[in-house]
């Protein structure tokens, strides 16, 4: 299976440990970014990758190229050029205090590339998925742009397309946000996203009692299906007890079958990347044909583990992921 992705890879700025920007004198540096968190996830699934994007054609943006390489991820769609590589500065919650993060983006490679610059045929030639999430387009008009004309793209040549729609409200600003993200969902087959989103973006509502009330959920999956047409809606079901732990769900639903996953109870690592080793997990189980249960129960195990991994990126292989999700799951020592 071979998955193509667009988007930006960032470089990522935190303080040692758990400290608050005010008392870091270092910070520690790695790469990430959603749409190529999910590629080096994928990648390490066994499936062959690539991400399309562009960085300047300096060390930083070199730096950034090498680090999906170390992970197997086809750079070859590349663009150089551009004078700087987009940042985000993350402090580590603890307890009660949430992370933080603070972007500066504006004017990165990416940012600033013209949307006539990717030849989305010759881009996406011999791919099977393509993914592309609400950041993307978020970015700048141009991106915007940029990412239609992937979808249109990749629907014409018959590629599934699955959307992440990763809402950031520091990016943009929510009727926009709705506005051009409901044109990129009309080319999608899989959507991935939680239940606020559903109704701060497209105005979907469903009224729970609580984050453990599942027919909220079941009700916007139905109503996004029904609105958009797509082949399966995967909503994410996060519940934040602290920035150290989170308990973590999800369901997939494929227009008769209401799929949830079990329930993980996860003590937090590195929290960044967490959506992304879902919907990587959820695009090579369907690639490798498990059906709407096991597909669910593969991508939110694969979440949970990403959460125990410094960094943006699930460095998991499928077998210990297939491990958690259908085996034992033991977290003792392996000898």
């Amino acid at each position: 299976m071979k998955a193509v992705a667009f988007g930006e890879i960032l470089l990522r700025l935190s303080p040692e440990g758990h400290k608050r920007f005010l008392q870091a004198d270092s910070f520690g540096a790695v790469y990430g970014g959603a749409e190529a968190n999910v590629m080096v996830s994928l990648a390490q699934f066994g499936c062959e990758t690539k991400l399309i994007t562009k960085l300047p054609d300096h060390e930083i943006g070199q730096a950034a190229v090498n680090t999906l390489r170390q992970y197997g991820v086809d750079t070859s769609g590349i663009l150089r050029g551009g004078d700087r590589i987009g940042l985000y500065y993350l402090e580590k919650g603890a307890a009660q205090r949430p992370s933080k993060v603070i972007y500066d983006r504006a004017g990165s490679a990416l940012a600033a590339a013209r949307a006539d610059e990717f030849d989305w045929e010759q881009l996406l030639a011999g791919a099977d998925y393509f993914h592309i999430t609400g950041i993307t387009p978020a970015l700048s008009a141009e991106c915007a742009k940029a990412s239609l004309e992937a979808v249109k793209t990749a629907k014409r040549m018959g590629i599934t397309v699955s959307c992440d729609i990763n809402y950031r409200r520091k990016l943009w600003d929510k009727e926009t946000a709705g506005r051009v993200m409901e044109e990129i969902l009309g080319y999608t087959d899989i959507y991935i996203g939680g239940r606020d989103q559903a109704e701060e973006l497209f105005g979907i509502k469903a009224y729970a009692r609580d984050d453990s009330d599942l027919g909220a959920y079941k009700a916007v999956a139905e109503k996004l299906r029904e609105r958009f047409g797509f082949k399966l809606a995967a909503i994410t079901l996060r519940t934040t007890v602290s920035s150290d732990e989170n308990r973590w769900a999800a369901l997939l639903y494929d227009g008769e079958k209401h799929c949830y996953s079990r329930e993980y109870r996860s003590l937090i690592v590195d929290r960044v990347g967490g959506g992304d080793s879902f919907a990587a997990g959820l695009i090579y189980a369907l690639g490798e044909g498990m059906d709407t249960q096991a597909a669910v129960n593969f991508a939110a195990a694969a979440s949970c583990l990403k959460l125990s991994v410094e960094g943006d990126c699930n460095i998991m292989s499928a077998d210990e992921v297939k491990a958690l999700a259908f085996g034992a799951g033991s977290a003792q020592v392996q000898r």
